[in-house]
């Protein structure tokens, strides 16, 4: 499987609370909700539609997940919540216990084991396994190797500070431009892939 990363992000690389004020305030981030004047549903709404036809599971850290619990089940009936809620879903958390994976088809995949886990999934046949949010699993991924596209949606403002998915280890990890695609808000989708002398320096 390929791991397909998708992120709401600023010039000046925060990805933390895009979708609301409540999302994620940690470190006193007080900027939340930032994405949406710049969000292009005609520029936007394909990029997702076209992610989730080619994902066959998707993957969170536990803060993103009880976000996307809390805005997507019930929305049964349109396509894009019917596919979201029918995928396979797997979550790496040490804090939520199985009878709190309340989404239909979800997997606890322990803290411990995750890069183990992930690992092994990415190994296996099938499709795309999907992230969004999740900045900390996200950040580990790209540490150790495991992403295999990222699709960062930049939006055209500065935050002065938040979370990031980049890893702060001191490495050149070299990635190419596959395509962009510029809406009308000034919103930018760009999708990366590792670049080839990456792929070979890590064997």
């Amino acid at each position: 499987m390929r791991i397909v990363v998708s992120e709401f992000i600023s010039l000046d690389g925060v990805v933390q609370a895009p979708g609301g004020p409540q999302e994620d305030t940690d470190g006193g981030f007080a900027h939340g909700g930032w994405s949406h004047p710049y969000f292009d549903p005609e520029v936007l709404g394909p990029a997702f539609s076209e992610g989730m036809e080619r994902a066959e599971a998707l993957l969170y850290g536990r803060r993103t997940y009880l976000t996307m619990v809390g805005a997507w089940p019930e929305r049964a009936g349109d396509p894009f919540a019917d596919r979201l809620n029918s995928l396979k879903k797997y979550v790496v958390t040490d804090t939520l216990d199985d009878s709190e994976l309340t989404w239909n088809n979800t997997e606890r995949i322990p803290g411990s084991e995750a890069v183990e886990r992930i690992r092994a999934l990415r190994g296996t046949e099938g499709g795309e396994l999907a992230m969004m949010g999740s900045p900390t699993l996200v950040r580990t991924l790209i540490a150790e190797g495991l992403v295999d596209e990222l699709q960062l949606i930049v939006m055209p403002v500065l935050l002065g500070g938040g979370k990031s998915i980049f890893p702060e280890d001191g490495a050149k990890r070299p990635f190419e431009l596959v395509s962009t695609v510029t809406g009308k808000t000034g919103v930018q989708v760009c999708v990366y892939r590792p670049a080839p002398e990456a792929d070979q320096s890590q064997g």
